[in-house]
């Protein structure tokens, strides 16, 4: 029988895996480390003599307990599937560097553009999406947790995959050219050349700014012209521009001239144009976002 010190050193072992998944459930990275010290203190009380598989068992426990707290947000909300409502997920923030620990973050990273996607779906699908596809859980593993028959679960599954292939758009995987084309944003945005802007923005591309609680920062843009026209209200804001990694792709965080960070702008890109922007501007939450490895 595993002592305490050897079941506390198994489960740190493991807290990355669970943090990863939940993230993925979740959206938020509290919300990720509140379900991962669930999970702690359900194993704690729990007879491990039992438990063949302990990474199987934390994830299991892990995903109901996002499963409730989905549930709960979800009725919360009027209108949680509202294909309009502006809500931008915690963004994961990391310095760009050159060099095998980029490329291994790259591989397990997940961009914003999914998690928005992910947003509107309903709990179960969501889980039953994560649980196979990012983690590669079968469905009788699944099955239980979201209380439905294996048949069923899986066409809550292929029902997500569907709108996520359908809506989540993928970046272009070269971070270099990413970050070509979001030099050359910000550089159009600097010398207010509207006309440069225009041309490394897609037609259609969507762009989500979410500003919780301030009132009119939270929108959704559409098309070019419009998000030309937003850029140029902030261009006289006098930002500067940090250029970053946001959930793996080439972001920016924007300060204030006193420092204070303003917003984190994920972009997604593709065939060297901007196709999607989400935008945290919520003061409250960026206030919480770890920017220790980035800090200047």
């Amino acid at each position: 029988m595993a002592t305490p010190e050897r079941l506390a050193e198994q489960f740190e072992e493991h807290r990355p895996h669970m943090r990863a998944a939940a993230y993925r459930m979740l959206g938020s990275v509290s919300e990720a480390e509140d379900a991962v010290q669930e999970a702690w203190i359900r194993l704690s009380r729990t007879d491990v003599s039992d438990i063949d598989n302990l990474r199987g068992w934390l994830t299991t426990v892990v995903a109901r307990v996002c499963l409730d707290m989905l549930r709960t947000r979800a009725s919360r909300r009027e209108d949680p599937l509202d294909e309009d409502a502006v809500h931008v997920p915690d963004p994961i923030i990391r310095a760009i560097s050159r060099g095998p620990e980029t490329d291994a973050m790259l591989a397990d990273s997940v961009g914003l553009a999914l998690l928005v996607v992910l947003e509107k779906l309903e709990p179960a699908e969501r889980l039953a999406f994560v649980l196979h596809d990012v983690f590669g859980m079968t469905f009788e593993e699944i099955a239980p947790i979201v209380d439905r028959s294996v048949v069923a679960t899986r066409q809550l599954a292929s029902r997500a995959r569907r709108r996520v292939q359908g809506q989540a758009p993928t970046s272009d995987a070269d971070l270099r050219k990413q970050r070509r084309v979001v030099d050359a944003f910000l550089a159009a945005v600097h010398d207010g050349d509207f006309e440069a802007l225009v041309s490394v923005l897609d037609p259609a591309i969507v762009l989500r700014a979410d500003g919780g609680a301030v009132k009119g920062m939270s929108r959704l843009v559409r098309g070019a012209q419009a998000v030309v026209a937003q850029a140029a209200a902030f261009s006289k804001l006098g930002l500067s521009s940090q250029v970053v990694l946001v959930n793996g792709n080439v972001g920016v965080v924007s300060r204030l001239p006193d420092g204070r960070v303003l917003s984190v702008i994920a972009f997604t890109i593709a065939g060297g144009k901007v196709i999607e922007m989400d935008i945290l501007a919520d003061p409250d939450r960026l206030s919480r976002l770890d920017l220790s490895a980035i800090e200047l």
